[in-house]
């Protein structure tokens, strides 16, 4: 059984494209506040470094679940086994069927107020709201049914033009994975992207250049 309610997706549906297109990415929090402990890299091969703020504060035991597994290098090859367009991105399975976790125990839910907006990172299950185990799903559009229901541990903020390049399917013809995870603290460097480039994948052009005095 997949990992995530498709029990829900009849009666959620997509958000509309008129809106999807205006929704924006929620802000990233100031850069005082961010601890490296709490930053997710995930460096995917849609060409780039997503950077991920974890919030331990609502969900403190998937927070320590993603910390553990991304330690144990089991995200690293991961592929994007479902994708679909205006909805999310699920990974985590290490079979890249939608079936699979770690040897880790279930987590029990940790329901919070998190909303599920665009860029929002969020736990997958089964229809048993303790069930969740490896698996996550990243946002393209926010999805409020999900409020509640699901574990939103944390929030996209640098990189989500690589979110949105990840391939769509159910599973993918071709699908995008997760090259490496690491943790900010760790201070792991990213790999050589250009080694890895997908040619129908255009990265988002560097920041400018801070202003002089």
């Amino acid at each position: 059984m997949y990992r995530l309610f498709l029990s829900f997706l009849l009666l959620l549906g997509v958000m509309p494209s008129a809106y999807a297109q205006q929704a924006p990415a929620a802000p990233a929090p100031a850069a005082a506040t961010v601890d490296p402990e709490n930053i997710l890299h995930l460096d995917l091969s849609t060409g780039g470094r997503v950077s991920i703020l974890m919030n331990p504060t609502v969900a403190p035991g998937h927070v320590e679940r993603i910390k553990t597994l991304t330690r144990r290098g089991f995200y690293n090859g991961i592929i994007f086994h479902r994708v679909i367009e205006g909805f999310m991105a699920q990974t985590g399975d290490p079979t890249g069927t939608g079936t699979g976790d770690s040897d880790l125990p279930d987590l029990k839910a940790e329901f919070n107020a998190m909303p599920h907006l665009r860029g929002t990172v969020s736990m997958a299950r089964t229809n048993d709201p303790d069930s969740a185990n490896s698996q996550f799903f990243i946002l393209f559009q926010p999805n409020f049914g999900l409020d509640k229901k699901y574990t939103g541990f944390g929030r996209v903020i640098a990189g989500m033009p690589y979110v949105d390049a990840i391939a769509r399917g159910e599973p993918p013809a071709n699908p995008d994975k997760i090259v490496q995870a690491s943790i900010g603290a760790d201070n792991v460097p990213p790999p050589d992207f250009a080694a890895l480039a997908r040619p129908d994948v255009t990265a988002p052009p560097p920041p400018p250049p801070p202003p002089t005095n």
